[in-house]
């Protein structure tokens, strides 16, 4: 396995709101652990909550006693929710911060998945195949037949996300199970990477580049640009490869 992890503040924001942690080494009982978290808020709140989330979620998955992947995921979860709410009490700075989380954990040849709000995880190989479902407005419009897919991308709505950590005192995540074949690459990117790329674009920068840090810069570097109107995170990913390369 290896794997390689990247933020960038992209071309119109003063600050980096994003946060992303990747560690192919083991983290409690997990194997290994990619997240990716999108923060919301002012200009001292969003950063913050994205990190102080993924700090809370890395904390109760250590201390976690639980030996399903699904188990722990959920827990930390709910946990770092929590954490987050009691935390944006504590300055009016604070007041309705909140952030995105995707979350994956390879065991075998099962990738465990789980997603709150429009960060997303996508597996890409000849094809590219988005495994989460975002969480937000212009989803469900999609849904309900109101506007297409392709109008969706500049649609005025775009960022209105209808599930956050942070937001509620109950949180609600999606959760997905795939098996991955020898030669996936798993893509977690914040929606600054997906708002700015069609999906096939990513596909073919991914299949064009030599090697993950490569990959990721010219994303990165494609995402700024088509208008880098957020921040841009990537999480690469290559399960099958035979030895292990830190992120």
């Amino acid at each position: 396995m290896k794997a390689y992890a990247k933020t960038d503040i992209g071309a119109r924001r003063q600050t980096n709101q994003d946060f992303v942690f990747c560690s192919m080494q083991p983290v409690g009982s997990l194997p290994n652990l990619f997240i990716v978290a999108d923060g919301m808020g002012g200009h001292k709140a969003g950063d913050l909550a994205s990190r102080y989330t993924v700090e809370g979620f890395l904390e109760t998955v250590r201390n976690s006693k639980a030996d399903n992947p699904i188990t722990i995921i959920e827990e930390a979860v709910d946990k770092s929710n929590l954490l987050l709410i009691q935390k944006s009490k504590e300055s009016i700075d604070y007041e309705g911060m909140g952030t995105t989380l995707v979350v994956a954990t390879i065991i075998g040849k099962s990738i465990y998945i789980a997603n709150v709000g429009d960060s997303r995880l996508y597996l890409v190989n000849n094809e590219i195949q988005q495994i989460t479902r975002d969480h937000s407005l212009v989803e469900e419009m999609i849904s309900l037949g109101e506007i297409d897919r392709k109008s969706a991308r500049t649609h005025e709505k775009k960022n209105i996300i209808t599930r956050a950590v942070g937001v509620d005192t109950e949180v609600v995540a999606d959760f997905f199970e795939v098996d991955y074949v020898d030669g996936d690459i798993i893509l977690m990117c914040s929606d600054g990477l997906s708002n700015m790329i069609e999906d096939e674009d990513m596909k073919n920068i991914i299949n064009q580049g030599n090697d993950l840090p490569e990959i990721t810069d010219n994303l990165i570097t494609e995402a700024n640009k088509n208008g880098g109107r957020d921040n841009i995170s990537v999480i690469l990913v290559q399960p099958d490869y035979e030895e292990v390369k830190e992120c």
